[in-house]
C-alpha cells in the first residue's frame, strides 16, 4: 500500500499547481501525489479550446516563485488598462465610462493574459522535474475512508493509497465533495459565456474593454501578435446559435459588439460556449479533506477572477500545510484545516457574490438604471483613491496575502 502526505484528486491548473507548491516549498518533506485521469504528457496533446485567462500580480508571484513564470512570460500579454462601458448593443457612440490604469504603483502590470493551453503546457513540464512529486494516471480515485490516522482512498484501478491529507481539486461537480459530504449553495445562470480568439486589423494596445451589453458583459481581452480573446455573455439559446454561424457571420456579431475601432477582424482559433453557474461550497474543510478551486467555488466570469481566486487557495492552503509540516503536526489535522477555512471561505464568498451582483445590475436595459449605473461610474473614475483600491483588489494584493502571491518562498 503507498502512503503519502498529501493526495489530490484532480491534475488540472489548480490541482497541478498545488502539487508543485507543496513539493517545492515543503523542500522534500512532504509526499505528495496527484490522481487524474489523463496523464501529464497526454494531457498536452489536449485540443486547444481557445480559451485564455486574466492572470493578477498576485498569480503571477506565484508563478515566479515556483519557477514557472519563466517560461510563459514571453508569451503573456501585459494589460495597459481596463476601459468600461454601459450601452445598448446598437448604440452609434459607446462612452468609455471607467479607465483602470493597468499598473500598479510599483509600475508593474496589475494583470496578464495567458492562453490556458501554453499555462497548462508550463505546469505539466515543471510537474515532470519537481522532486517528490508522483502522478497517476489514468487514474481517480472511486471513494476513500478517513480513520484516525489519515485518509483510505481506493483508486478506480490501482488499489488502495494512505495519505494524511486528501485535497479535492476535481472540479464543479467535484465527486470528492459530494463523498466528504460538503453540500453548496448556488444558482445557474439563463446565460452561457462564448469564448473564441481573434486577430485585429487595428493594434489594441494593450487595453482591455468592458462592454456591459443588455444581455450580458462582453469582454475583449488583449493577447500578443495583435490578437484578443472575447469573452461573451448571451442568453444560452442565443449562445448556441451565435457558435455554430458560418464563420463570416460568427466575425459579424462580434463586430456589432466590438465596433469599428479594430478594423478588420479575423478567426484565429476554436469557439465554444459553456453554461455559467455560481455555487460555493457551505464548508471548505471536512474531516482530512479540503476542496480548492472550482471544487470549493465558481464565479460568474466577467471580472476573470475564476483561475485567481483558486490560485489564492492554492497559495494559503500550501503556507498552512507547509508551516505545519515544520513544527511537526499532521498536515491532515484539524487545526490546519481550519486555518485554511478562515483564511479563504469568506473571500471567496466576497469574490462569487460580488460577481453576482454586477452581473444582474449590469445585465438590464431599463433607461433610468442605465443612467444611475453611468453616473456612478462616471463618479468612480474621478475618484483616484478608490481606482487604485479597485486595482490592487483586482490584483489580489489586498487584504492577509499569502507569502507566495507575495512573491516570497515559504
Amino acid at each position: 500500500m503507498q502512503r503519502y502526505d498529501v493526495l489530490i484528486a484532480g491534475g488540472s491548473f489548480v490541482g497541478l499547481t498545488l502539487a508543485i507548491a507543496l513539493a517545492s516549498s515543503a523542500r522534500g518533506a512532504l509526499r505528495i501525489a496527484v490522481v487524474d485521469r489523463t496523464p501529464l504528457e497526454s494531457a498536452r496533446d489536449r485540443v486547444n479550446d481557445g480559451r485564455a485567462s486574466a492572470l493578477s500580480a498576485a498569480s503571477t508571484h506565484l508563478f515566479h516563485s515556483l519557477g514557472i513564470w519563466q517560461s510563459v512570460a514571453k508569451s503573456a500579454q501585459p494589460i495597459t488598462g481596463i476601459d468600461i462601458t454601459d450601452s445598448q448593443m446598437n448604440s452609434l457612440v459607446r462612452p468609455s465610462l471607467l479607465h483602470f490604469d493597468g499598473d500598479l504603483a510599483e509600475g508593474e502590470p496589475a494583470a496578464h493574459m495567458l492562453e490556458n493551453h501554453v499555462l497548462r503546457d508550463a505546469l505539466i513540464s515543471k510537474a515532470g522535474e519537481t522532486a517528490g512529486l508522483k502522478f497517476l494516471a489514468p487514474e481517480s480515485v472511486v471513494d476513500f475512508e478517513v480513520h484516525a490516522n489519515g485518509v483510505s482512498a481506493q483508486l478506480e484501478h490501482g488499489g488502495t493509497i494512505e495519505a494524511s491529507l486528501l485535497v479535492a481539486a476535481d472540479g464543479r461537480k467535484s465527486a470528492m465533495r459530494k463523498r466528504a459530504g460538503i453540500k453548496t449553495i448556488g444558482w445557474s445562470y439563463p446565460q452561457a459565456g462564448i469564448v473564441a480568439t481573434l486577430g485585429l486589423e487595428k493594434s489594441h494596445g494593450g487595453r482591455a474593454i468592458q462592454h456591459f451589453l443588455p444581455k450580458g458583459p462582453f469582454a475583449i481581452l488583449p493577447l500578443p501578435e495583435n490578437r484578443v480573446s472575447l469573452v461573451w455573455t448571451e442568453e444560452r439559446a442565443r449562445a448556441r446559435e451565435i457558435v455554430a454561424m458560418e464563420d463570416a457571420k460568427f466575425l459579424a456579431e462580434a463586430k456589432k459588439r466590438m465596433g469599428a475601432r479594430f478594423g478588420d477582424l479575423t478567426l484565429e482559433g476554436p469557439r465554444a460556449a459553456f453554461p455559467l453557474d455560481m455555487h460555493l461550497a457551505r464548508a471548505f474543510v471536512a474531516d482530512r479533506v479540503a476542496l480548492v478551486g472550482d471544487a470549493a467555488h465558481g464565479v460568474h466570469p466577467l471580472a476573470g477572477q475564476g483561475l485567481n481566486i483558486g490560485l489564492r487557495d492554492v497559495a494559503a492552503l500550501t503556507e498552512v500545510i507547509v508551516e505545519a509540516v515544520r513544527i511537526g503536526l499532521d498536515p491532515g489535522s484539524a487545526t490546519v484545516l481550519q486555518r485554511y477555512e478562515r483564511w479563504r471561505r469568506f473571500d471567496s464568498a466576497f469574490s462569487g457574490l460580488s460577481m453576482d451582483a454586477l452581473n444582474r445590475l449590469f445585465t438590464n436595459d431599463n433607461a433610468p438604471l442605465r443612467a444611475i449605473r453611468s453616473l456612478g461610474l462616471g463618479l468612480v473614475d474621478r475618484a483616484p483613491a478608490l481606482k487604485r483600491f479597485f486595482v490592487r483588489e483586482a490584483a489580489g494584493l489586498t487584504g492577509t496575502v499569502p507569502k507566495l502571491l507575495k512573491g516570497e518562498a515559504l
